[in-house]
């Protein structure tokens, strides 16, 4: 055989080879190719430094499932520093970036991403009624692009918190709450709390603050009014601003009660809610269930399964303050 004819009979029958690896459906031309890597949008309300421990849980839970940065997968990140203002525009940018699913957390970035998209998955984190807000249809039915890990079972948490200042400060009458009003989910959990301070026999200061100057102002209502205790909603803006949030409670001798543990271990005296740390490491088993095919709209909203009670004795200490036995053994940690 002569060299032309070799190789016209190798081409041919690479040829008949690769028509029938197609015709096999063995080979798909439109199959993603090995290695291809994700992309992750993650929009936060917070800062970087405040979202530091948030953050590194969900890319804990992602490792754990088996994706590793760089290389499976990449995640944009963008804080809006307690700016709420900014997140359509970070929302966004994660749009123009071709992010695959958007993890956002919590509230506000999880309405400012459903707004910015219906098409993109949404996974949100540790959003307040996300049913009440339109965020979902239902916990168990989102029907939409939305998903992910709510703040609470209901609304109660929050006025769980109440109940507790309660029952440190029985003799306590008038209770300051601080809520930040561009935060969509702090209107519906002031009604809950107006609910468990009628049961209580409590009456409520209502005071707002959106930023660091306002935060000032309103401790500075709670001095003129003679308050005995506030009740702090949780939100990013006090989170950002924890060690300023504590300073101000000490500084006016203010036995306060907040949602989250991180502003306790600034300082602050107390704090009832759930574990952050541990709804942003579940929030990556959405991403992964996505990733490999689920969507949203058939994935069922998780309500929070770990709740920690802290208390700051040193602070206690500080205040005069003496924790009741039956509080104190009642804590997930106490601070000495």
């Amino acid at each position: 055989m002569t060299k032309s004819a070799f190789m016209s009979c190798a081409r041919s029958a690479l040829l008949a080879g690769i028509a029938l690896t197609l015709l096999s459906g063995q080979l798909d031309v439109h199959a993603q190719p090995a290695g291809a890597i994700r992309r992750t949008g993650f929009l936060s309300s917070n800062s970087a430094t405040a979202a530091a421990p948030f953050f590194e849980a969900f890319r804990q839970g992602l490792r754990d499932l088996r994706w590793i940065e760089g290389k499976n997968i990449v995640i944009e990140h963008r804080f809006a520093d307690g700016r709420f203002e900014r997140l359509p525009d970070l929302a966004g940018e994660l749009l123009r970036l071709k992010v695959d699913v958007i993890v956002a957390a919590p509230t506000p970035s999880a309405v400012a991403a459903k707004d910015a998209t219906r098409t993109i998955p949404i996974v949100m984190v540790a959003a307040g009624d996300p049913v009440g807000l339109g965020l979902v249809a239902s916990l168990a039915r989102p029907g939409g692009n939305v998903t992910g890990l709510s703040f609470s079972v209901g609304l109660e948490t929050v006025g769980k918190g109440l109940e507790l200042l309660r029952e440190t400060l029985p003799n306590v009458r008038g209770v300051a709450v601080l809520s930040n009003p561009a935060n969509p989910s702090h209107a519906l959990a002031i009604e809950d709390v107006k609910v468990t301070a009628r049961s209580l026999g409590l009456q409520l200061q209502l005071l707002e603050a959106r930023d660091r100057g306002e935060l000032d102002a309103a401790f500075g209502a709670m001095a003129k009014e003679r308050v005995g205790a506030v009740l702090v909603v949780p939100d990013a803006l006090f989170t950002l601003h924890r060690a300023w949030l504590a300073d101000l409670a000490a500084k006016n001798r203010l036995p306060a009660m907040y949602g989250i543990r991180e502003i306790v271990e600034a300082g602050g005296l107390m704090s009832y809610g759930p574990s952050m740390t541990d709804l942003y490491r579940r929030a990556a088993t959405y991403v992964d269930k996505i990733f490999n095919g689920a969507k949203p709209a058939d994935l069922l909203v998780e309500q929070p399964t770990k709740f920690e009670f802290l208390i700051n004795l040193k602070t206690a200490k500080a205040l005069g303050l003496t924790i009741p036995a039956s509080v104190r053994l009642r804590a997930d940690k106490v601070i000495p």
